[in-house]
């Protein structure tokens, strides 16, 4: 019996929200509305007395959180902005003016936040996640409330005490942790794939599979229109780099060369580019499982549906399947590039795009042909750093996107062209190797833009 069942919905995978990085601006802005919320509910005494609200931003959160934004995502959530109806426009408004101060309701008042209150703290903090913030409200010297938040990756958080709390119970009907628990409850219930996760996933929510299928297709229509503005959208990316966006560029070229055999790569390479370039530049996208990574899925699923021409009802299905690779990694390892490096994000995007290309091709197919797919993806991106130039998801981030989604590519046609069931190492075994090295890699390595590509921001 599964003690720690996977609990996690689809819709809680794949987010809308602004860009560049869920776990420095789409889980941030989620712990300042909690916070907001929690001081609308403090005693009055404490909301009369107070003074200020403080920030204090720790790990990647602090190393590299102005390039992504980390600060306005913190404003807007105190303002009580949602990630999915955000204006990137106003969002990337927000602390242009060093001066400016924004109003945050504490009871019938209000107070004053600013850049003064928000603290990049670069000296060791001890905590359980590599991205950790604390929100104080104060008076004076002293601290009439405060919250610690984690933000886990994919725009996930946690609020300190939470984590270790164990789950009362299992609110699903077909519960797993692993891939073999999940091969398990398929052969005892006789079950495909896509139902079984439809099951849990109207467990979990209370939605009906009409209202699924729904939000489902809402979700794949947010990710193609942030494609088409992508491969619209011309001239240079937010920042100090001065990045040239390509994805425009290459869809030209695809299109002047579409009937040769190189169309189809460059085709897929501008879709990625296109999706990840509208993140760089703090569009809305979808997190899947990352903001970092948001232009695998968005650019294999594209390709899927104005190349291959494959309905929504298989469209869904292969997000479905995309979305039980990405639980089984969160759950046993972890999507946060803080945490894995890079490979917890594109490694997770391709081995989810790699599950999504077979299921979709495959309808009848095994869940063996799906982890071998999803592992073999993983298994090749093991090791990749996350060292962002300057703190922006742009070098190496957008070209990384394009190279998992043709790793996802690949994956699938290794997976499908041989005989899965004498793959050797199973997807939960690649998962376990994919935490111990995430452990094992240098904390320079993991978001902090301390090492590797980030040491070469003078040559830009």
């Amino acid at each position: 019996m599964t003690t720690n069942p996977i609990t996690t919905s689809v819709f809680d995978l794949f987010k809308v929200g602004p860009g560049p990085s869920s776990s420095h601006t789409i889980g941030p802005m989620k712990a300042a509305f909690d916070f907001r919320q929690r001081l609308a509910e403090l005693p009055n005494d404490a909301q009369q007395r107070a003074d200020a609200v403080h920030v204090y931003l720790y790990g990647s959160l602090s190393a590299t959180g102005k390039g992504h934004g980390t600060d306005r995502a913190i404003v807007a959530g105190l303002l009580g902005w949602q990630p999915e109806t955000t204006d990137p426009d106003a969002l990337l408004a927000l602390l242009k003016d060093p001066s400016g101060v924004y109003p945050v309701p504490v009871g019938d008042r209000t107070l004053a936040i600013g850049p003064q209150q928000i603290h990049f703290e670069r000296k060791r903090y001890e905590s359980p996640y590599a991205n950790t913030m604390v929100l104080r409200l104060t008076a004076g010297d002293a601290t009439l409330a405060e919250e610690e938040y984690y933000s886990i990756g994919g725009g996930f958080i946690i609020l300190k005490g939470e984590a270790e709390t164990p789950p009362v119970a299992q609110p699903v009907p077909y519960p797993y942790s692993t891939m073999t628990e999940l091969k398990a409850q398929l052969t005892a219930n006789k079950l495909a794939l896509d139902e079984l996760l439809m099951a849990n996933e109207m467990a979990l929510t209370n939605r009906s599979q009409a209202q699924v299928h729904q939000r489902l297709d809402q979700i794949l229509d947010f990710m193609h229109k942030a494609v088409r503005r992508g491969l619209r959208h011309k001239g240079t990316l937010p920042g100090t780099i001065r990045l040239t966006r390509k994805a425009p560029i290459l869809y030209q070229q695809a299109k002047h060369i579409s009937q040769s055999t190189d169309s189809f790569l460059i085709f897929l390479n501008a879709y990625c580019l296109a999706a990840s370039e509208e993140n760089a530049a703090g569009g809305i996208v979808v997190t899947a499982p990352t903001s970092g990574a948001s232009g695998v899925i968005p650019g294999l699923t594209f390709l899927a549906k104005h190349h291959f021409h494959y309905d929504r009802a298989t469209l869904r299905a292969g997000m479905l399947a995309a979305a039980a690779i990405g639980f089984l990694v969160k759950h046993n390892a972890s999507i946060s590039g803080a945490e894995m490096g890079c490979m917890g994000e594109i490694g997770t995007a391709s081995a989810m795009g790699a599950a999504f290309l077979t299921r979709c091709a495959l309808p009848n197919g095994s869940i063996g042909t799906i982890e071998a797919a999803a592992e073999i993806a993983i298994e090749h991106h093991l090791g990749m750093t996350c060292d962002p130039i300057g703190g922006y998801v742009q070098i190496p981030c957008i070209e990384r996107n394009a190279m998992g989604a043709v790793k996802a590519y690949n994956a699938f046609l290794l997976a499908t062209s041989g005989a899965a069931a004498v793959q050797k190492i199973s997807l939960d075994a690649v998962i376990k190797v994919m935490k111990a090295t995430g452990r094992d890699m240098s904390t320079k390595y993991k978001e902090t833009s301390e090492a590797g590509l980030a040491l070469s921001a003078t040559e830009c």
